[in-house]
């Protein structure tokens, strides 16, 4: 009866293990991340006798052994080495006071650098684990500052594709001054540096809360924007758009227009 029941045991122990093997799979398992004190982080400065070349992004710290010349001593960026700056990555202020992993006040542009360089990190860097301290508690989970960053970070990232639609809809036009004709403006196809399908002529565009009313491309013919299926539009692109307005002496249709001094 003890060994039937020892054997029953043994077959309920190796089944469990299965499924959880199986869940961990499932999950992409990956095993625990190294937690790193800061005084230990500072032991990988890259230095003859210390163990290795390290940094930190937000917490998340990387092997930048391969990119020795720049992180290491006497590198164009050493004062990354063995410490979190996640600010300058942001501001380029390579200073000690500018060293550091405050965020705070950082402009949604400034957030998104940081965004650029962690993805740059994680392409490029071998993992290594995570600093304890402003992003990750002592068993490495992630603190209320680091939530807000990323927070603040994905905000950025939703203004950022609205501006780039924004831009799509509506590109900046190309300009010139001479003091003998005033002012050209043009469209393009490439103008804004919008690659598209068409050039757009020329409009003023009122933003509410804006200052100035720059010079974009306006596309004049199709549905307007946001409504390319369509079928009852006048044929004349985002023309009609109330927050656009026309150049004196200029034609409606004209591809460029020229404002005398």
């Amino acid at each position: 009866a003890l060994r039937c029941r020892g054997a029953m045991w043994r077959g309920a122990a190796a089944a469990l293990l299965g499924l959880a093997a199986a869940c961990l799979l499932r999950r992409g398992f990956e095993p625990r991340a190294r937690l790193l004190s800061a005084a230990e982080l500072r032991r990988y400065r890259g230095a003859p006798g210390e163990p290795g070349l390290y940094l930190a992004l937000l917490g998340r710290v990387f092997d930048v052994e391969r990119g020795r010349k720049h992180y290491g001593p006497g590198g164009a960026y050493s004062g990354f080495a063995g410490r979190d700056a996640t600010r300058a990555f942001a501001s380029g202020d390579f200073s000690p006071a500018g060293l550091v992993d405050t965020v705070s006040g950082l402009s949604p542009a400034e957030l998104l650098s940081i965004h650029s360089w962690l993805s740059f990190y994680r392409d490029n860097y071998k993992p290594v684990g995570k600093l304890v301290g402003r992003f990750y508690d002592e068993n490495g989970a992630p603190t209320e500052a680091l939530r807000e960053v990323e927070a603040a970070i994905e905000e950025a990232l939703k203004l950022q594709a609205e501006s780039d639609q924004k831009q799509q809809q509506f590109p900046p036009c190309n300009s010139e001054w001479s003091s003998a004709k005033g002012t050209r403006f043009w469209c393009s196809r490439e103008s804004g540096g919008v690659p598209r399908a068409w050039a757009g002529v020329p409009r003023r565009l009122h933003r509410p809360g804006s200052q100035g009313t720059p010079c974009v491309c306006v596309r004049s013919s199709g549905p307007p924007w946001g409504q390319p299926g369509s079928s009852q539009h006048r044929d004349r692109g985002d023309l009609d758009d109330p927050r656009l307005q026309q150049y004196e002496g200029c034609h409606p249709l004209a591809e460029q227009c020229v404002l005398p001094t």
